[in-house]
């Protein structure tokens, strides 16, 4: 009968726990008795390799103190393991829910994300230096590229896709959700309402998502007829709502009937100041509504009349998108378009009666 052998994690101690040199993924494989091939595989997401073997390198790499070294893994397979995600600070400080999607999208895929943040969406050329240099398998870009450094990305073939941008006349992955329709959808809504004096608390003036969103406003008024509405500009921020709420009202001359701001904070700064500072009821005498559904505009307190866009579904096919071009199935250019959901809160009159309750609170209510 054949002999079993053994092998006790303590024989390393002297060598490989003591100081000596790092463990290593052979060492686990004597250990384990399987093959290198078959440690290296245990440690690759969806990799073929059996239950039994797996829970036997697992054994060994803890009895070893062992940690795969993804530097030289990346070396052996010519992959970094790293998804580059180009955003704006402000959407960084803003919009965690966005990031947070696509950090644990990517993990999924056994990647990493490696995070680009822009002071202004204008930087976005100061950053790319650094992309190339770590050598990113792909990026997820949140930033309007101009046409050389869409060629860049080709040149070098690292698979891109957009993130809610969509530049014209590029072949170029891409998801995004219609800003404009969103906006026009509101503006129909309150206009059906009876509002119409309207005014709009912008956005950055080199962010794409706010001039499609101030587009999409200024269209349909002009299609229902009503007056050109009053706009001011804004940093996402909301310092911006309170003073771009004041700057309003100085070039109306008076309160006018609907504020939509580019984003949540910047309304939860205009409903702060009209309701502390300048005495206004909202919404019965002016409407305040906003984008992106942040969290903080769900709280009690503010409630905030807002658009939704599907963060979740969008992060998925982005992230979904690039490992097909990562894993050299690019195919056609696509484009997958998404449309906002209207969040009826009680800061805007939606159906012409004042002090409706909003959609949140009736769904509390009937909780």
């Amino acid at each position: 009968m054949r002999k079993k052998t053994i092998i006790d994690s303590r024989a390393f101690s002297g060598t490989v726990n003591g100081g000596a040199r790092r463990v290593t993924s052979y060492d686990v494989a004597l250990l384990a008795g399987v093959s290198q091939s078959a440690v290296s595989r245990s440690f690759q997401p969806g990799a073929s390799v059996s239950p039994a073997t797996q829970a036997k390198v697992m054994r060994a790499a803890a009895a070893l103190d062992y940690i795969p070294n993804a530097a030289a893994r990346s070396l052996s397979t010519r992959r970094s393991n790293l998804v580059a995600v180009i955003v704006s600070n402000l959407a960084n400080r803003y919009y965690p829910q966005e990031l947070s999607e696509l950090s644990e999208q990517i993990a999924r895929q056994g990647k990493r994300l490696l995070l680009f943040t822009l002071e202004r969406e204008t930087d976005v050329g100061k950053v790319l230096c650094d992309v190339w240099q770590y050598q990113v398998d792909g990026a997820i870009v949140a930033a309007w590229l101009s046409d050389e450094q869409l060629a860049e990305f080709a040149r070098r073939e690292v698979p891109l896709v957009l993130y809610n941008r969509c530049p014209r006349g590029h072949d170029v992955h891409a998801v995004l959700c219609d800003q404009a329709e969103a906006a026009r959808l509101l503006v129909s809504r309150l206009a059906e309402a009876g509002h119409r004096q309207f005014a709009m608390i912008d956005g950055p003036g080199d962010s794409t998502t706010a001039q499609e969103r101030k587009s999409g406003m200024v269209e349909r008024l002009l299609e229902l007829g009503l007056p050109a509405p009053v706009v001011v500009s804004g940093n996402y921020d909301y310092a911006s709502g309170g003073q771009g709420l004041r700057k309003i009202i100085d070039r109306l001359g008076r309160v006018p009937d609907a504020v939509i701001c580019g984003n949540d904070i910047m309304a939860i700064g205009c409903l702060d100041t009209a309701r502390h500072l300048l005495g206004i009821q909202v919404p019965l005498n002016m409407s305040v509504a906003g984008f992106d559904a942040l969290d903080a505009s769900g709280w009690l307190s503010y409630d905030v009349t807002t658009l939704r866009q599907p963060t979740q579904k969008m992060a998925a096919d982005a992230v979904a998108m690039l490992v097909t071009l990562m894993e050299g199935r690019p195919g056609a250019a696509e484009r997958r378009r998404y449309v906002s959901c209207l969040i009826e809160g009680s800061t805007a009159r939606l159906t012409g009666a004042p002090g409706y309750p909003g959609q949140r609170q009736a769904m509390r209510a009937a909780a």
